[in-house]
């Protein structure tokens, strides 16, 4: 049976770069078989991560990216460098005592603590740079998702009302975002982005299977399916978060609503994973669809129209 499946682009957001001085501490590879691959073994090297311990607390104290903490003076900076050294003691510990899996995992996230105080430390015209590119990256993914939402349309001969209220919806996004990026509040505008991109692909997913459209999406099997609806499931949850969350905080009332709508959600789509795991993916399909349901329930309860 030929599959029509379509599937959303996903953009995936520029990560902030660390100095290039920090490859210079970074671990140097085993000659053979390196670290990673021994951990992935299930296996931790004692002398490797003594290595490691030792190059992390070069890295904490006297890399290039430290002095940059050290020069920021941005307190949440300073506090995760900060913590990240306690967790750097904890591993040393840990590994004096014996536990090396322990340590390993100590150590990883020390890295981490470390890596996002770099981040916080980072001057204004690095991160600004960021959020614009992250901004344009966006709006590109919802530009694709728009028309190929329209493209849809047309093949399935659709010209409803529904449709345009979908994408005026987006439009209404899209030109807030660029008013916004236009004022250089490119975190405001990626916001507005995610929210059209959300709609976009909410429409699609609505057109393909939807609720009140003949389904012309064929899939090879039920659990096929199954996996198409758990997307579309955690689109409409990701909805909830973008469009009704604040409006939820300011109007107790409404909270006590979607709240209702949210419990059922949550019940049928746990009742839809109990017949996937019995192999029953007609049932967790229907229940997944009836999910899905009370999510847009949920939303449009809140004054927002969304498709589905």
């Amino acid at each position: 049976m030929k599959k029509l499946i379509f599937k959303a682009g996903v953009v995936t957001a520029t990560l902030l770069a660390a100095p290039a001085a920090l490859a210079q501490n970074a671990p140097a590879p085993a000659a053979k078989e390196s670290a990673a691959t021994r951990l992935s073994a299930g296996k931790i090297d004692k002398d490797q991560l003594i290595f490691n311990i030792e190059s992390v607390a070069k890295l904490l104290e006297s890399s290039s990216a430290a002095r940059q903490i050290d020069g920021s003076k941005v307190p949440e900076a300073m506090a995760r460098r900060e913590k990240a050294r306690e967790i750097h003691r904890a591993a040393k510990a840990s590994l004096d005592a014996g536990n090396l899996e322990r340590a390993n995992s100590q150590l990883t996230e020390a890295r981490a603590e470390f890596f996002e105080a770099v981040r916080l430390a980072a001057p204004e015209e690095i991160t600004g740079k960021k959020l614009e590119t992250d901004y344009k990256a966006r709006l590109d993914s919802v530009n694709a998702l728009l028309a190929a939402y329209r493209r849809v349309a047309n093949e399935k001969g659709s010209a409803s009302k529904t449709i345009g209220d979908t994408v005026s919806a987006i439009d209404r996004s899209v030109a807030e975002g660029a008013r916004l990026a236009a004022a250089n509040k490119y975190k405001e505008a990626r916001a507005e982005l995610d929210r059209a991109y959300l709609v976009a692909k909410a429409g699609i997913s609505t057109l393909r299977s939807g609720d009140t459209l003949v389904r012309t999406l064929n899939f090879a099997n039920k659990e096929e399916e199954y996996h198409y609806e758990i997307d579309r499931n955690d689109t409409h949850q990701m909805l909830i978060k973008v469009l009704v969350e604040e409006k939820r905080a300011a109007n107790p009332a409404l909270d006590q609503q979607v709240q209702g709508f949210l419990g059922k959600a949550r019940e049928l789509r746990q009742a839809a994973e109990a017949a996937a795991a019995r192999r029953d993916h007609a049932q967790a399909v229907k229940l997944l669809e009836e999910s899905t349901v009370e999510l847009v329930r949920a939303i449009r309860n809140a004054g927002i129209y969304i498709p589905g």
